[in-house]
Formats: structure tokens, sequence, C-alpha cells
């Protein structure tokens, strides 16, 4: 996606939203650039964990909680520090000074041409700041505003108008959701304290020398436990399905049994009761399947209790292990470089390539609504909404069960409108870990920059599911098949991330921009909630057809 132009379909909706008017930088110096000695953080030094993440999925949960709050109710005094600019840079050597020079020049700079060449030496100068911050970020005496700076791109408090620093300042900086949303400082110290694991990445990992053997065999057995965790919850959560469909059939069996056994008086022949009736001798049929099925699901249970009781036993010893090992396993410098490098490769990502990479946030290109920027709970929000709409966006099949599993979401601070998958899932872990998705903070619509990252991931986790015959069964083998048929050339998951945010902004009102046969494969393999469906087939024929079909299918062997 990044190297291609916008989707004209996506460009279209984006400009429907756009906001036509642009603010302009004030001219106004910044004083004070000169940086000073390190001042001491006023603001505390609590800092949040931020470990809903990095827990074990709960496979019990079925949807987001909703979102109390959105905003503080008193603005944070960190934009409002006059240290705070130095406090940025102080600390931070050659790339906290060529920061300041390049920043300088651009902010007084009044040649057109001469802005430009200083806006891309910005680029890079800001990249190798976080880059040296980057590892500070496990810090727990870090200042605040370093840690501003590396969530909003806030260098200079005086690049926001006065609205946008009442806005920022009332952002909740702590994650009380629960949910593994974070942004870019916070995803950081997560990487650094080793509490999660490194984004995939094409490159070759350098092998650990014999001098690491330690924390190598350390990290092997983190991957086996990992490896081992989605057995573990995948066995237990499907030891709790049929332990609930035991009781179920035995509650049903109990109903049964008892009305068997309940007979009136025969008048005239008392004490006598009378025989079975009609209804309770067809109990007779319905005990005996009730019985058979109690059969199946204890062999089914047995199998899952016992592959239950192998992964614990292999939990125990891997963590035994991993207790006896080195006490400071430490994330090397290396594993730090190495998600560096991915972060700001997905950075550029949210961008692509004809987009503006500007780094550092300023009042000239931020043109989001409070309610449109990238900040945590306005993503949840929305990524609630697509669950809602979209009941199949985060789930995964495991042995024909549906697993719930949120991805991690990481939040840039870029002006861009591409939002994606970066891993559907951990390579060591298939069935219970999570994806990764990445959204940038400043989109023209942040709805649909979510709607592209959800969309992305959905299309990867049905082409894995799918393996070899992607291309022929379920979602991506109709979808492929349809692509072909209609001669496109191109990206095939370009058209269905396209396609996936017509389904939820268009035909999810009632707005037919679908042709027919794409229409019916969205209807199947990315269905609406059923209250939707039923709201839609009294729209229009059209719906009502696929509705129809729907019923068909459920009354089919095949369904």
């Amino acid at each position: 996606m990044s190297d291609q132009e916008l989707d004209p379909t996506i460009a279209a909706l984006l400009a429907e939203t756009q906001d036509s008017s642009r603010p302009t930088m004030s001219d106004a110096p910044i004083s004070s650039f000169e940086p000073s000695p390190a001042v001491k953080n006023p603001f505390g030094q609590k800092e949040n964990s931020a470990d809903a993440g990095h827990k074990n999925v709960d496979l019990s949960i079925t949807k987001f909680a909703p979102i109390e709050k959105f905003f503080e109710d008193e603005p944070a005094p960190y934009f409002d520090d006059p240290s705070y600019y130095k406090t940025c840079l102080t600390g931070e050597g050659q790339p906290a000074q060529r920061v300041h020079q390049v920043l300088s020049k651009y902010l007084t700079c009044t040649d057109a041409k001469d802005r430009t060449v200083y806006r891309q030496q910005m680029v890079m100068a800001y990249w190798e700041l976080v880059h040296n911050m980057a590892p500070k970020m496990a810090d727990l005496t870090l200042p605040k505003v370093k840690r501003m700076m590396m969530r909003f791109g806030v260098i200079l408090p005086s690049l926001f108008s006065p609205e946008q620093k009442q806005l920022f300042s009332k952002v909740i900086m702590d994650n009380n959701t629960g949910e593994p949303v974070y942004y870019m400082d916070e995803w950081f110290k997560e990487i650094a304290s080793g509490r999660l694991t490194l984004s995939a990445t094409d490159e070759v990992r350098v092998k650990k020398s014999a001098n690491d053997g330690g924390t190598a065999e350390q990290q092997h057995l983190m991957q086996l436990k990992s490896k081992n965790d989605g057995k573990l919850q995948s066995s237990e959560s499907f030891v709790n399905a049929k332990e609930s469909e035991r009781q179920m059939i035995e509650h049903e069996l109990l109903n049964r049994v008892n009305a068997l056994c309940e007979h009136a008086v025969m008048i005239g022949l008392e004490p006598h009761r009378m025989p079975y009736t009609e209804m309770q001798r067809k109990l007779f049929g319905e005990i005996q399947e009730k019985l058979r099925a109690l059969q199946k699901n204890d062999k089914e249970l047995s199998g899952h209790l016992k592959e239950l009781e192998e992964a614990r036993s292999v939990a125990g010893s891997l963590e035994a292990k991993i207790a006896n090992g080195p006490v400071n396993v430490e994330i090397n410098k290396g594993d730090i470089d190495t998600e560096y490098n991915t972060v700001r490769q997905m950075a550029k990502m949210t961008v692509g390539r004809q987009g503006n990479q500007f780094p550092v946030f300023t009042r000239e290109f931020y043109h989001s609504t409070p309610q449109g920027t990238g900040f945590r709970e306005n993503v949840l929000k929305i990524m609630a909404w697509i669950e809602e709409m979209d009941p199949g966006a985060f789930c995964r099949i495991h042995k024909n069960t549906a697993h719930r599993i949120v991805p991690y979401v990481l939040l840039v601070p870029t002006y861009g409108d591409f939002g994606f998958c970066w891993e559907p899932f951990d390579r060591y872990n298939r069935i219970t870990s999570r994806g990764r998705i990445v959204i940038p903070m400043y989109p023209r619509d942040l709805t649909i920059s979510v709607l592209m990252a959800v969309a992305d991931l959905r299309w990867q986790v049905a082409k894995e599911k799918a393996s070899y015959y992607w291309m022929e069964e379920g979602l991506t083998g109709q979808y492929y098949q349809y692509i072909e048929n209609q001669k496109l050339k191109g990206d095939l998951k370009s058209y269905f991330i396209s396609d996936y945010v017509l389904w939820l902004t268009k035909e999810v009102n009632g707005v037919q921009r679908m042709d027919k046969e794409l229409r019916a494969i969205f209807w199947r393999f990315v269905p609406f909630n059923q209250q939707k469906k039923d709201e839609l087939k009294k729209r229009s024929v059209v719906y009502q057809e696929l509705y129809q079909r729907d019923i068909n299918r459920s009354m089919s062997d095949g369904y």
C-alpha cells in the first residue's frame, strides 16, 4: 500500500470528509532554542504499566467494553512547561543538536524552496532522535515531556493553536481500557522491558554469539512458552465450551426424564396411575438422542482435557526453566534497533510514497477533528463499531471454533491515511496470539484508516487459514475468482481493502455501491450482524434475496 497512490474509491470517501479550511502556521519567531542543562520533571514520575497487551488473550470476552470517558476533565500541565523544548532535547546528544539546528532554520526560513529542503532534513533528524530515545522509554524516571514528544510528535508546544493545545492537554495518558492499544512511547517501553516481542521482519536475524548463550536460551524458552500458551488457551477454551455443552444437555435430559416420570392417577382405579401418554412416548427417542449427544460430548471433552493436562505440564516445565535462567534477561540494543527500524517503516507506510512525511506536530499540517484524531479511546470506539457491524472482524477459527482475538494496535503520530496490518499473528503461536495493526494518528478520516487496517488483518487471517487453497476456498478464494472474472489487474489485497471500506461505509447503510456478485461474497463471508441483516432486508429486494439465500443454506447440509 505504501508504494501506491491512495485507492480512488477510498480517496473519494476521504474527500467527502476532508476539511477545506487549511490553517496556516504563524510566522512569529519561536523563542529560546538553545538547549539548557537537564531540568527535573515537575509532573511526577508515576508510570502506567500499559500491560493489557502482553497478558494472555482472554477468550471469554466477547466484545469491547464501552468507553466511558474520552478526555480528562482538567488539562494536564505538560505543554505549559516553559522548559518543554529544552527538556525534550537535553541529554540526547548529537541527534538533539541536529533537530535543534534544522527546526530553527525551518521555522525562521522565508524562502519556499529552502523550507522544502529543511522539511526533508527534519524527517531524518527527528527519526535519529527517536532512535536515540527509544531504549529510554522503559526508564520510569524519564521526564514526561520526552514521552509526549515520542507519543504525539510534539517538540515545540508553540506549534499548537490554542484549541489544539487545550485538546492534547486533556488526552487520557494512561491505558485504562484493558485493551492492547499503544502509543509509540508505550510500544518501545514494552519492547525494551521484554513484555512485548519484536515485530516480525523479512530480514534474517543475526544469531547470538557464544557469550550470549544464556540470553539466547532464555529467548528460545520464551518462544516455546508463547507457542505452548496458544495450545493452553485453546484447550482451556474447548474444555469450557464442552463443559457448558454437557451442562446444557444434562439439564435438557433431566427435564425430559422428569416429564417421563410424571403419571396422573387413573380415575376409578385408584391408587393406580396412567400409562405413558403419546407425548411421553416421544420422549424415549429424545432421551436416546440426548444420551448419544452426552456420549459424543464426553469423548471430545476427554480429549481436550488430556490436551489441557499436557499443555499445563509443558507450561510448568518451561516456567521452571525460565525461572532458573539468568536473572537479568533484557532485550539487547540490537533488538531495540531492529524494532526502531520496523516502527520507522510502519510510520512511512501510514503516509505512503506521495504523503507528508514531516514528523513534527504543527498546526500547519494537523487538520483532524478531536473525535477524528487517533487517540486511544477514539480508535477503540471505531473498532467496537466495526466489530458490532462485522462480528467476525477479530475472530480466528481453530478446530471449527471461533476465537475472538483483538490485535495489538500501534498508534503512530503521522499525517498519514493508511491503516494496515503488520502481521496477522505471532509466528510461534498461530492459535491465540494477537496480530499487529498500525494506525496513523492524524489522518483525514480516522474511521477509514481503522477500516483499512481491520480489512488488511481480515484478509491476511483468511488467507493463512486457507493456506495452499487460498485461491480456491473461503473468502480469499471467492474474492480471487471474482477479481479474475472481472479481468482486473493490480494488488488483490488492495482491491479487497477498498471493497471492505465500501461494505462498512455504504452497503451497511443500504447504499448500493457494489455489483451483485461482489455483494453476495461479502454478505456470506463478511456478514453483518443479524440485526443489521434484518434491517437491510426490509429496505431493498437486493438484500431480501441475499437474506433468503442465508435461510436456504441453513436448511442444507453444506452450510
